[in-house]
């Protein structure tokens, strides 16, 4: 296995400027790209020699807009969305991270389904729950929630209640969508006083 050093070295020779930052923590790599490269960048790490990753294990999406909330020294100033590709070399017996961040009003990326077709499926699953679109996927559509759902559920302003709420209506014989109709429930605390347990020592 090379070292992490090793891989740095070979990761950043083979991409070059394409690597906008690189970041070692815990043993493992990450480096960020433009998200305009992402197809030539996997490409590259999934043909060079030195590198071979051949298998993608996971993509996922990712919002940063509540990232640094509670602490403004790391209060999130560059795009709101990200994609992460998460790789795996087994000729090498090594894994990189591949991170690229998107444009916040209307996330598009290509697809790498022609890389690796295992992408499939993660990004049907990033578009469902982020709404990050993938350009160039050959079925891009919901994978998770209802075909009738609004909004994306995992973007961190989706409200926990939804939009709408739905039900099998029996005299239209189908499935209907309605405003949301959840009140917010109010919890009052339970009081528990020691004299409503009687006299201890009896």
């Amino acid at each position: 296995m090379a070292s992490i050093a090793d891989l740095t070295r070979a990761v950043e020779n083979l991409l070059g400027s394409a690597i906008t930052q690189s970041v070692q923590s815990r043993g493992e790599l990450t480096v960020v790209v433009e998200a305009a490269a992402i197809s030539d960048v996997l490409c590259a790490l999934r043909d060079d020699a030195e590198t071979r990753f051949q298998q993608l294990i996971d993509l996922c999406g990712v919002d940063y807009l509540a990232y640094g909330k509670e602490d403004s020294a790391k209060t999130w100033h560059g795009d709101r969305y990200a994609v992460v590709y998460h790789l795996l070399s087994v000729e090498h017996n090594h894994r990189l991270r591949v991170k690229t961040f998107l444009n916040d009003e209307m996330p598009v990326i290509a697809s790498v389904t022609g890389i690796w077709p295992s992408a499939d499926w993660f990004e049907r699953e990033a578009f469902d729950l982020f709404g990050i679109m993938f350009d160039g996927h050959p079925d891009l559509r919901r994978i998770l929630t209802d075909y009738g759902f609004i909004g994306h559920p995992f973007r961190k302003d989706f409200p926990l209640s939804g939009y709408v709420e739905m039900r099998y209506d029996i005299e239209k014989g189908r499935v209907i969508y309605e405003p949301i109709t959840i009140e917010p429930r109010t919890l009052v605390p339970r009081v528990i006083r020691e004299d409503s347990f009687g006299d201890r020592d009896s």
